[in-house]
């Protein structure tokens, strides 16, 4: 067999399943949280206490939002074929890109930087572009789960540089922009898992995983209530053709 490719995640036996390490059977389950078996796998350590608070936090945070389009194109998906779980949550998720997911991602590269959070948004303003983590179609004057998030993390104590950097970056949209753009829930978790230790990666990670618990309810939900069929009637009346 070649040699050089690794992987550090997991391996099956006939006798045992090990993961990061660990044995699955004889040590994980019954132990850790799924929560908790999130973390471990996608950072290879078991969290702290603050980490799997927070984590656990944020999945709840955005897990669901009501009949967004990811949700609908899943529940659509579903009615064109009953049998297609699989395929209607993988549409679900291929919808569901930075405006149904949210920019946390982004958010999270731009704490990174050492820019001055005002010259960063007066260079993005000046551009005519959009800071990441700013603004919502439904959330205003503020976004209730970001504000939630941050409370939290002050009083948990966890507040770092990464929540100063997007408070920083809160009041010079403010300045900046004539319009009022909340701080949203994206730029509230980029903000407090990174002052919790987690890379830009595993903060763009964390929204897929919370989107599909949301779909799975979406889809469950499908089958005892249809209306994905419904929905599409409702969108060709809508749309006028020309």
């Amino acid at each position: 067999m070649p040699g050089g490719h690794k992987t550090h995640i997991a391996k099956a036996s006939a006798e045992r399943v090990e993961v990061r390490g660990r044995d699955l059977v004889g040590d994980v389950m019954g132990r850790l949280t799924f929560t908790e078996y999130f973390h471990l796998l996608l950072t290879g350590d078991e969290p702290t206490e603050q980490q799997r608070f927070f984590l656990d936090l944020v999945l709840v945070a955005i897990a669901e939002h009501g009949l967004m389009p990811s949700n609908v194109a899943a529940r659509m998906t579903l009615a064109a074929d009953p049998a297609a779980l699989q395929g209607a949550v993988a549409a679900g998720l291929l919808g569901a890109g930075p405006v149904i997911l949210g920019t946390s991602g982004e958010c999270a590269r731009l704490l990174e930087s050492d820019e001055d959070p005002l010259e960063l948004a007066r260079s993005i303003h000046e551009a005519g572009g959009k800071v990441p983590g700013f603004g919502h179609p439904i959330h205003r004057p503020v976004d209730p789960r970001a504000e939630r998030i941050l409370a939290l993390a002050d009083e948990h104590g966890v507040s770092g540089r990464n929540v100063a950097r997007a408070r920083a970056l809160r009041d010079a949209v403010a300045e900046l922009w004539d319009k009022p753009l909340p701080l949203n829930v994206a730029m509230a978790i980029a903000a407090v898992l990174l002052d919790l230790g987690y890379t830009a990666d595993a903060v763009r990670a964390v929204p897929i995983l919370a989107r599909t618990a949301g779909l799975l309810a979406h889809l469950t939900e499908e089958r005892e209530q249809p209306i994905g069929l419904h929905l599409g009637r409702v969108a060709e009346d809508a749309v006028e053709y020309e």
